[in-house]
């Protein structure tokens, strides 16, 4: 059983979708990934997996750069003949599914892990207008499941006729070992810590958290501390690090760049705060927090309100409103009896919705039943 695992670039699917892969190759499967390498092939190899490096710029919208993609992919499964190729992220499911359709592959599965910026109502471009039209020929093939992590991502597939609900399957996130990131206590000594992690692109709601942050500093000054941590990004909408560095102190606000060791700050963390207006999936750091148990202030919007039940693990906030952000955080910040029991309720959240072990049962009874209709 040959399985084909297509994501944009090396570094997501080591964060996203390594457990699915190892465990699949546990299980008997052929797995080959096929990503974008930033240097990460080597440590892909080194966990038994082959490793295909896909030409893709995951943010490019030249349309010949994305039809070199396309072609590529088709002929690389017209070669190979995959028994199923599993697609993740927007970008790869367009051309990856078309690749597929014109190379009669037989199982397809896509992971639709949030829109981002192609179904913006700001994104003007030609792929974003002409994008849910190829969506819905390249979908119109036998023995292909979607799966989505949120609701409203569902809805705008099913509405525009891209795949009817029978193609459909809700999986709420990629899944955290609640083993490895397990409940910790919060710190009892040093300044009140509000962790964000993102990659820093505007709608991420980073300049919103740091507007919050600098209408509590005359009262919390010496008492808190705001980190924002996640690497630079080539999305348009990125941030540039002059930006960062000009809206960051370095004390009460401070830019950490990109980091591997989130649990470890999440463990130091009393607070999550993540104001995204972003087309999100379910954002990965808002479930390691809910493991580790930490209460979380994030937005009322697509993929944010699946990790908070508004009063009991967490605050959902209204889209682009640093005043009530700050007043959310004023008040986890004067309370901790009150952070601690919202942050038990994250832990128990976390393991009712989020384990790894049940993510990758859901995803091998989807290969399963690709694989019987072959």
């Amino acid at each position: 059983m040959k399985l084909f695992i297509v994501v944009n670039v090396d570094w997501f699917f080591l964060s996203h979708r390594k457990d699915i892969a190892i465990q699949c190759k546990k299980k008997g499967y052929d797995v080959i990934i096929i990503a974008k390498d930033t240097g990460k092939k080597q440590e892909i190899e080194k966990m038994g997996l082959k490793f295909i490096d896909l030409p893709m710029n995951r943010s490019g919208q030249n349309i010949f750069q994305e039809l070199n993609t396309c072609y590529f992919l088709y002929r690389l499964y017209k070669k190979n003949k995959p028994d199923i190729v599993h697609h993740v992220g927007l970008k790869t499911i367009l051309w990856g599914t078309l690749a597929a359709k014109w190379a009669k592959v037989n199982g397809v599965v896509n992971a639709i892990s949030g829109l981002g910026i192609f179904f913006s109502d700001e994104n003007k471009s030609l792929i974003a207008k002409v994008l849910p039209k190829i969506l819905k020929y390249s979908h119109h093939q036998q023995n292909l499941l979607a799966i989505f992590q949120n609701d409203e991502d569902k809805s705008l597939f099913i509405n525009h006729h891209i795949i009817d609900d029978t193609q459909s399957r809700l999986i709420k996130g990629s899944g955290i070992d609640l083993n490895l990131f397990y409940y910790t206590p919060e710190p009892e000594i040093g300044k009140i810590t509000i962790l964000f992690t993102a990659r820093m692109i505007i709608e991420k709601g980073v300049f919103i958290l740091i507007d919050a942050a600098l209408k509590l500093k005359k009262e919390y000054n010496d008492k808190v501390k705001f980190l924002l941590c996640g690497g630079l990004d080539d999305n348009p909408k990125a941030i540039k690090k002059e930006e960062l560095k000009s809206a960051c102190d370095g004390e009460y606000i401070q830019w950490l760049g990109y980091r591997s060791d989130i649990f470890h700050l999440l463990q130091n963390a009393h607070i999550v705060a993540f104001p995204s207006y972003y087309k999100e999936g379910l954002p990965k750091s808002l479930i390691e927090a809910t493991a580790v148990g930490r209460p979380i202030i994030t937005t009322d919007s697509i993929g944010c309100r699946e990790t908070v039940e508004n009063d009991l693990n967490g605050y959902l906030i209204p889209i682009k409103n640093s005043d009530i952000l700050a007043e959310k955080l004023k008040k986890l910040i004067d309370e901790k009896k009150l952070r601690i029991r919202m942050g038990k309720h994250s832990r128990a959240l976390a393991e009712r919705e989020f384990s790894i072990k049940n993510v990758i049962n859901k995803h091998l009874e989807i290969y399963t039943t690709l694989l019987e209709n072959k």
